[in-house]
This record gives C-alpha cells, structure tokens and sequence, in this order.
C-alpha cells in the first residue's frame, strides 16, 4: 500500500525564499511559490495555487516571517489541516564539499560542516542555512534533509577535479573543482535515460541560464562539469566572467587601484552578458539589441555561443560520442535562437537541428532532425522534484 505523504522543497537565499509542496510519491505539485526581499524592505510574495498565480505585498522582516507566512498560507488554503502533515522539509544546499556525495538528514553535524563550507560559498551557505534553522524551529516535527547542489558531481575522477597547482593546496584547503547545478544535471541524467531507454546514455546536459554549466553524463554519473572551486568558473554568464587567465586579477588590481574583494566583484557582477555588450546581463535584452544591429550585443552573444560549443566539443570527444544534448534552464528551455546558433556550430559533427521543432519554449521536445548523429532536446529541468524525492525516501526507508 502506497503511503502518501506531503514533503515542502526549498530554497533559500540570502533575500528570498523559493517554495513547492508535493504529494508524493506521485509529485503531484500542491502549491509552491516565492518570498521576495526579505529583510531589505518592500518584500512581497507571490503564490501559485490551483492554476492561479496570487500577489501579495508584505514586509518580510527576515526568513521566519517568510516562513511563517508561509505556512498561514498553507492552513488558510487548506493545503493542510495541521503542520503534522508535513512530514518533510528537503532544503537546497549549494555547497557540499568532498563531505556529502548524497542527500543527508539534517542535523547538527551537518550544520556544523555546512557552516566550515561557507568560505568556499559565502554568498549561498549561509543563506541556506538561515532557512535550515527557521524550518527546524517553525515545523520542528518535519524530517530536514539537505540536497547538496554538489553532490551529483562527487563521481568525477581525480583528473578531471583537481587543478595542475600545489598539490597540498587540495589536501590542505579544499582546492579542487566541485562543481554546482547539480541537481538539476542529476535531473536531465534521469529524464533523458528514461526517454531513450539507456541507462548508459553519453548526455551533454546544457544548463544555461544567468548562471549556466554543462556536464558530461555516462551511465547516469557526472564525469566531468564546467563549473569549477566556485560557480564563477567555466562558461561566459549573465554577469560572471566564467574562466579567465589569473593573473588578470592582479594587473587590473595595479591599473584600478581596485582592491581585490573589488575584482572579485566585477568579475561576479559585471562581466559575461553585462560586461560585454554594456547593455544587460539578461539573455532576452542581449538577443533584441543583437537584432537590431548592436555590435557589442552581437559580440556577447557570439562570445556566448563559442564557449557553449567548445565546451560540448569537448565533452563529446571526453565521452567518446554522444547520444543526446540537452538544453535546460532559463535560456535552454525558451532561447530558441541561442539553440539554433550552439547547433549550427556543432555540424561538423553531423548534429542538425529541426528549425520547425526547436520552435518552442520551455517545451520538453526532441529538437535535432532525424538524420542528426545525436538526438537535441530541450528538457525543462526540476530541480525542486529531485529535492522532495530524495526526502520522501529518507523518510519512507
């Protein structure tokens, strides 16, 4: 007999707070929503319930106002009788070192070791962390599991994690590449096995979006990803430079008068899209000035596209062929122009794209002709399903 049981996703960050409650195990989505700067004053939220998308303005003094909030929502909605049916709250955690290759039931420990993480994710962690701590105070009967966004890629080989640097700057600091989106690679892993029937399917999964990353995928394992010590590192992005030469950081240091923390920020929060094209760090304004004839516009976007491509390139050669490319995330699921522009690059490989199919947005549609040497899908990714699932089976062992 199946029991049923209702699980909350989260996901936390240092101002805002995403939400989805399920049904599981039939992840039938209940109600999910998002809380929208908290703390820094004109907070509001918005709630989908039942086909409709409700606004509602609110100071939200910090995540414990969210939180209860929140759940004044759920009882008011009769989406629960009492906080006891939540018998689970699944957390996103961005950074979960060499420690945790899986999802882990939340306890002190945990905290304590996501807290020695922060330093190497100080923008996410503690955030996390803030809603962690208010679940457990607010829904204390709930079972907390954290969902490492690191995790999927703990099967990556020594070779293809560690820098060429000192090697004691691993043992002795945690210097190596983590990578990150990995739940939502995990997610395209599954799905795309399931479409095509192959448990050991080679998949390039293409999670691009303000932030973006690709992985290569082989037998459902990540085997390689872009993102490196940090989400910084790998693709061009909306305002993150992605890779570059190091020592850049100190010359601009001298020229600048900068200081470090300063780079840092430039290169997190001005570069990519934004810095570029001088116009924005969003896709969508990037493609309609690029239209128009901007020339800095044109450039970002082809700037864009090459690393996309030489990072598939590799991927491909790394997997020795592959069976599917996947596009998800924001500009993944609904760019049709920027797909068509990464496949057109990929012919020499014999990859071909249907124009007519890839004529869709945030559609789950095969995308590539039939002739194609690899099938191209567009695949909307669920990172909040992975973290509900991987809670409902703790609680259900």
């Amino acid at each position: 007999m199946k029991k049923y049981m209702k699980i909350l996703s989260v996901n936390a960050g240092s101002s805002s707070l995403k939400f989805q409650m399920y049904e599981m195990p039939e992840e039938k989505v209940l109600i999910s929503g998002t809380f929208e700067r908290i703390g820094i004053g004109g907070g509001f939220y918005t709630i989908k319930l039942n086909g409709e998308k409700i606004k509602k303005e609110k100071e939200l003094a910090d995540h414990s106002v969210a939180v209860q909030t929140l759940i004044d929502e759920l009882l008011e909605n009769k989406v629960i009788e009492s906080l006891d049916e939540i018998k689970g709250v699944g957390h996103r955690i961005v950074h979960g070192g060499e420690k945790y290759a899986s999802s882990v039931i939340i306890n002190d420990d945990v905290i304590k070791t996501v807290e020695e993480l922060s330093s190497l994710a100080p923008l996410h962690n503690p955030a996390n962390l803030i809603g962690v701590r208010t679940f457990m105070e607010l829904i204390p009967n709930a079972t907390q599991v954290g969902c490492f966004d690191t995790a999927f890629h703990q099967t990556m080989a020594k070779r293809e994690f560690l820098y060429p640097v000192p090697y004691e700057w691993y043992e002795k600091y945690g210097v190596r590449r983590y990578g990150f989106h990995g739940m939502s690679h995990n997610y395209i892993a599954n799905r795309t096995a399931e479409i095509l029937e192959n448990p050991n399917a080679r998949i390039i999964s293409c999670h691009i979006g303000n932030g973006g990353s690709l992985c290569a995928i082989k037998d459902g394992k990540s085997i390689d990803t872009s993102m490196g010590f940090t989400p910084n590192a790998g693709l061009m992005m909306g305002s993150r430079s992605g890779d570059i030469d190091c020592t850049l950081i100190p010359y601009i240091m001298d020229k600048t008068g900068e200081s470090l923390d300063e780079v840092i920020n430039d290169l997190n929060k001005k570069s990519g899209y934004l810095g570029v094209s001088g116009i924005s760090s969003d896709s969508r304004d990037i493609e309609d000035a690029a239209a128009q004839g901007n020339e800095r516009a044109i450039l970002a976007q082809d700037m864009y596209v090459e690393k996309i491509v030489n990072y598939i390139a590799e991927y491909y050669l790394e997997l020795g062929g592959a069976d599917a490319i996947v596009f998800t995330a924001g500009v993944g699921e609904n760019s049709k122009d920027t797909r068509k522009a990464i496949i057109d690059r990929l012919a020499p490989l014999g990859i071909k794209i249907d124009e007519e199919a890839n004529n869709v947005r945030g559609e789950e549609k095969l995308i590539s002709t039939e002739d194609s040497t690899v099938k191209v899908y567009i695949i909307p990714t669920d990172e909040e399903v992975m973290i509900a699932r991987d809670t409902f089976n703790f609680i259900n062992k």
